[in-house]
């Protein structure tokens, strides 16, 4: 889930606009109800309980100092698998998760989301994490890159000088051969980008709730930028301008919120239902650390980005181009996945796969899943871990060393992952 917290922001900005979410839409009705409803089904849950334990004042004080403690304490992300820093630069780590006697195969690179949260989403628990059901799977010369958020020295970073960090880990992981790209959200779009502009060097490309066509099934963030834009970009140029050069990571976990402010609202009111119970409160406190610990992002990168993809669609379009050469999808020809939640609200299933009618790829080299979850769902979630990601990283094994059973590689990926339990996830 996602939830509602006030934030303390400055009131030139109303909330709702933080991240570009518009401060109106047809869907600020139906938010308000689902938001009245979770507050009620949270409270219900907590009282009944109360009534039936037969809590005493004393007790429900307690549980509401303890409740609140919970909010608002939050420990840095972590990491939950063992690696290696192998390369550093202000903007990057490339963490290398290759194990001792790895098996002879097609490196693979891991480009997590790159929206003012920390990178480790991939790795987010020893229960779940993406990067585990990849070695599961035998891609076991395995990296990801880090995206370190900016600082007032890195804060007039270009869209040029992040493709050059991928390009650097590029050749550090694949040792100036091919690479296994995949790429989540924003890291799919960047691993997109690199693709068309360096196909020689990508053995297969896989994304996961990454937007190719920015304006494809109604995406609330389209509607809102298309509300909030001008020719000048004034509204965007005035956020960076606050943030003396940077879009701040809190305007970004503001705007997340705003979208779906019933799920926040539902998950800490299941906090205070749950507060006794030490699994859900670990749960949560992992997915909040996570989820509330904010990086900022570079003025010019998020103002390009804003410009040429999520208003002007170029890269779906044909038109865009980076340091004045043209972005072509038609170069693309490895084999391709991609993967998509039903209910991402974020990235709608239409965006992911408007990739497949761009490349060159031929169609029997193109798998397109679609998870019953969300958006993170896609990057941690137990269905995609343990259904779609198997499938996906056995079929890039087959494309990256000979003699493969890829249905071994399968059932390997799929058992790293128990089997369904809820994740407060959106």
């Amino acid at each position: 889930m996602g939830t509602f917290v006030p934030m303390d922001g400055p009131a030139e900005f109303p909330i709702a606009a933080m991240c570009g979410v518009a401060p109106a839409t047809s869907r600020t009705m139906d938010a308000a109800l689902e938001t009245w409803s979770a507050a009620v089904g949270g409270l219900t849950d907590y009282w009944s309980a109360a009534i039936a334990e037969r809590r005493t004042p004393v007790d429900v004080a307690l549980d509401s100092v303890r409740w609140w403690q919970l909010m608002a304490d939050r420990r840095p992300p972590q990491w939950a698998s063992r690696q290696r820093v192998v390369r550093r630069s202000p903007l990057t780590r490339l963490r290398d998760f290759t194990p001792a006697r790895a098996a002879d195969v097609v490196p693979t690179l891991v480009l997590p989301p790159q929206a003012g949260h920390d990178s480790c989403i991939v790795d987010y628990s020893r229960a779940q994490s993406q990067m585990q059901t990849i070695l599961a799977a035998g891609l076991e010369r395995l990296y990801a890159l880090d995206w370190v958020g900016v600082t007032q020295e890195t804060k007039d970073a270009t869209i040029t000088d992040y493709l050059d960090e991928v390009d650097a880990a590029v050749r550090e992981a694949g040792d100036g051969g091919r690479v296994n790209l995949v790429g989540d959200c924003q890291g799919g779009w960047l691993a997109t980008i690199y693709a068309a502009l360096h196909p020689e060097r990508v053995n297969t490309l896989t994304i996961a709730g990454a937007p190719i066509d920015f304006h494809a099934g109604g995406a609330v963030i389209h509607e809102s930028v298309q509300a909030l834009s001008d020719d000048d970009l004034s509204f965007f140029r005035a956020l960076v301008r606050y943030g003396d050069g940077v879009l701040k990571g809190e305007f970004l976990l503001g705007g997340f919120i705003v979208i779906k402010p019933e799920n926040e609202v539902g998950k800490q009111l299941q906090l205070l239902a749950h507060v006794r119970d030490a699994r859900h409160v670990e749960r949560y406190r992992a997915f909040e650390d996570w989820f509330k610990h904010t990086q900022d992002i570079a003025g010019p990168f998020y103002l390009w980005l804003v410009e040429h993809l999520f208003r002007d669609n170029e890269l779906i379009g044909g038109t865009l181009r980076i340091a004045d050469e043209a972005v072509d999808l038609g170069r693309i020809d490895c084999p391709v996945n991609l993967l998509a939640g039903a209910t991402d609200h974020i990235t709608p299933p239409e965006q992911v796969f408007a990739l497949a009618d761009a490349v060159s790829t031929p169609a029997e080299r193109i798998t397109q899943r679609t998870t019953s979850g969300g958006h993170l769902g896609l990057f941690m979630g137990t269905e995609a871990l343990r259904d779609h990601w198997p499938v996906v990283m056995a079929s890039v094994l087959g494309h990256s060393r000979a003699d493969v059973d890829r249905a071994a590689a399968g059932r390997r990926a799929r058992s790293r992952t128990a089997r369904a339990r809820a994740i407060p996830a959106p």
